[in-house]
């Protein structure tokens, strides 16, 4: 009898359990739909207001507009400098995320094979480095550059990018544990040297890792606003993100600019993250794996 009332009670709290999992999944489920509906409604709005007249615009943001026009894109692209602010903006975003992704798979690679001393210490500094956010640092980050000549300057925006390897960095690390050291053994046979066997052998193997954050970071540069803001003062190195700022405070009274505008700007990660977004959880996972 005590078994049976036992095996009754571990049934009981298993579906009470069970129910408390579906509530739960059922909550989580119903705020990210939530969630993405509006965010899908706000892009979706404005597209519809970027391709409105100036008179409809003026008359509802949320109505169709009677006539599609593409005015406000030809007058952001050739009778401004938003070519020149598009072109900056990649070149941040490309520069940052290839140097930091190398920067950072190459220490990770150190730290998760070798034995050196201060390695406890780099590990933390790399924790450290992700819990200070960026404002607590802009100061001497600020005097720095302008000690160096590079206020005001697109290789120094580039510079802070890459040094930003912190998440990336962690990420490689827990990879690369899980990587046999078989590989790197039968290649130093081969008379493969330690560089030779990280970029020909280990590398390639953590292609979704490498996809999953040079996503995550330039989807980080290509939308930062903060540094830019206080690194670049010159408007000829100007990127979209202070494109659009100025944007908003020169045509407030014709928003359909401003709204082709945001609409550039979100295009080209939008075309990526979906060129890319089936390895994104391949790659978080890799990392994840405990060696």
């Amino acid at each position: 009898m005590k078994e049976k009332k036992k095996v009754s009670d571990e049934r009981g709290g298993k579906e009470v359990f069970s129910a408390k999992g579906r509530l739960l999944r059922w909550i989580v489920t119903f705020l990210l739909v939530l969630y993405t509906s509006i965010t899908i409604f706000v892009v979706f709005i404005t597209l519809l207001d970027s391709a409105k007249t100036r008179s409809d615009l003026l008359k509802s943001f949320i109505a169709i507009p009677k006539t599609f026009t593409l005015d406000a894109y030809k007058t952001v692209l050739f009778e401004n400098d938003f070519l020149r602010y598009f072109f900056n903006s990649a070149i941040l975003t490309v520069g940052g995320t290839a140097g930091c992704i190398l920067l950072a798979a190459m220490m990770a690679y150190g730290i998760a094979r070798y034995e050196f001393k201060g390695k406890s210490f780099l590990y933390s500094y790399l924790l450290l480095g992700m819990m200070v956010p960026i404002q607590v640092t802009i100061l001497p980050l600020f005097l720095l550059l302008k000690y160096m000549g590079l206020l005001n300057n697109l290789v120094g925006v580039l510079l802070c990018y890459i040094a930003g390897i912190s998440m990336s960095c962690m990420v490689f690390e827990k990879f690369f544990k899980t990587i046999p050291r078989a590989l790197e053994e039968s290649a130093r046979m081969d008379g493969c040297h330690d560089v030779k066997a990280f970029f020909r052998i280990i590398f390639p193997i953590a292609k979704p890792v490498i996809v999953t954050m040079a996503l995550i970071k330039a989807i980080g540069c290509w939308n930062d606003f903060y540094m830019p803001m206080i690194l670049l003062g010159d408007k000829k190195t100007n990127t979209l993100t202070l494109g659009i700022y100025r944007y908003i405070g020169q045509f407030t009274r014709y928003m359909s600019e401003t709204m082709a505008a945001v609409i550039i700007c979100l295009l080209p990660i939008i075309i990526i993250y979906f060129a890319f977004s089936s390895q994104i959880m391949e790659g978080m996972t890799s990392g994840a794996v405990k060696g």
